[in-house]
């Protein structure tokens, strides 16, 4: 009995121990340290956003048509006796291609000669014949039929010669039909027929193709909207014409050279294709060398005009938001950083060209925007590496590929 009455008052002072030093345990682990530093600010990249002069561009897929294309198809019938071209080759205009048999036709031209001759022998006896009637009919020596028969003979003996001179030409003409010459000058394709073939008059399949391929035109589409974009922002002043004439075409291969020539833009469709609603742009390109083909594809980069107040961005300061719309974060004069929406035209290289949401001046984030959230306070990098933009007056390739 003794043990245990005192055991009891023991257990109840070990208790009370452990609950003040648990208490003092949850005290000192709740007091903060004293000079803890304060949270640091994080440095961001900034490109600092200034307005420049910039010669628009689009880039359009197309390719390239002859000139001129002449089918070579004979106008007489006949057996091909020769041919006289090398396929491939160049040939001028009128240079003989092909010999066709001449015999009938010569035969027909010398038999058209021989009726001539005769309308005109027939011709030297009525002329002489009138004019003695003539005198006789005023004395009464023949009777006034006997001189209209002769007058009337006359007259067609004259018909007979020009008839006969119109046949002579006409089988002339034919006999020159049998050599068969090229219409106009160029490149001359593959023959289609070979020496031995009967060939007939204006006949369905052509004998050959000429091609004219300097200068040579080259054929791309442009989307209707695109023009009707760039029609407003001529309108509104936005976009100046670059000069004046025809607009200036460059040409880009397709293995990504660039062709040494530049063109002109000759003119633009006046109809839209249902189908795909694009316009087709015509321009001429000298073609010297022969290097472009018919039918090449190749890449048009157009002059649309002069942007003189343009502003560009790199492409890594522009992002997306759940809606789609391009936005930008600006570092404002007080160091916060602030969300921008903008309206960008097209890429410019690795840059967006902006038309609203910026103004010179700005500073737009453009390294370290992980780092930073709208209304966050930030610091310009020291070391950051400028980024520059482009040049004045340069003129970036742009593609045709907009966004808004």
């Amino acid at each position: 009995m003794m043990e245990s009455s005192f055991s009891l008052p023991s257990r109840r002072v070990a208790g009370t121990l452990a609950a003040v030093c648990a208490t003092l345990i949850v005290a000192g682990c709740n007091k903060a340290p004293a000079g803890a530093p304060p949270a640091k600010v994080p440095e961001v990249g900034v490109f600092t956003v200034t307005t420049q002069a910039l010669s628009m561009t689009t880039e359009l897929p197309g390719r390239t048509a002859a000139y001129q294309v002449a089918e070579v198809r004979p106008q007489v019938g006949g057996l091909i006796q020769k041919r006289l071209f090398v396929e491939g080759a160049d040939v001028k205009a009128g240079t003989a291609l092909y010999q066709i048999d001449p015999a009938s036709y010569q035969a027909a031209y010398n038999a058209a000669k021989a009726a001539l001759n005769k309308a005109k022998a027939n011709l030297l006896t009525s002329g002489p014949k009138v004019a003695r009637y003539k005198e006789l009919v005023a004395i009464e020596g023949v009777s006034r039929q006997d001189y209209d028969d002769a007058v009337a003979a006359s007259e067609q003996a004259k018909a007979d010669v020009e008839s006969a001179t119109a046949a002579l030409e006409a089988a002339s003409i034919n006999l020159r039909y049998t050599n068969v010459f090229a219409p106009i000058g160029g490149r001359i394709g593959r023959s289609n027929v070979t020496p031995g073939a009967l060939v007939t008059a204006n006949q369905a399949t052509a004998l050959t193709t000429v091609q004219q391929l300097d200068p040579i035109y080259v054929d791309v589409t442009q989307s209707s909207n695109d023009l009707l974009r760039l029609k407003r922002e001529m309108d509104s002043g936005s976009l100046k014409k670059a000069g004046s004439g025809q607009a200036r075409v460059t040409l880009l291969l397709a293995d990504g050279s660039k062709y040494a020539e530049a063109g002109k833009l000759q003119f633009s469709d006046v109809s839209v294709d249902p189908g795909t609603g694009n316009v087709t742009l015509r321009a001429l390109f000298p073609n010297p060398k022969g290097d472009l083909l018919p039918g090449m594809y190749v890449r048009a980069v157009l002059e649309n005009g002069l942007n003189d107040s343009a502003i560009v961005v790199p492409q890594q300061g522009v992002t997306r938001n759940p809606k789609g719309q391009a936005t930008a974060l600006v570092l404002n004069p007080e160091g916060k950083v602030e969300q921008r929406i903008l309206t960008t035209a097209r890429t410019l290289g690795d840059k967006w060209l902006v038309t609203s949401g910026l103004a010179a001046g700005d500073r737009v984030i453009v390294e370290g925007v992980q780092k930073v959230k709208p209304g966050a306070q930030a610091n310009v990098a020291a070391a950051a590496p400028a980024v520059a933009g482009a040049p004045a007056g340069a003129a970036p390739a742009a593609n045709a590929k907009s966004a808004h």
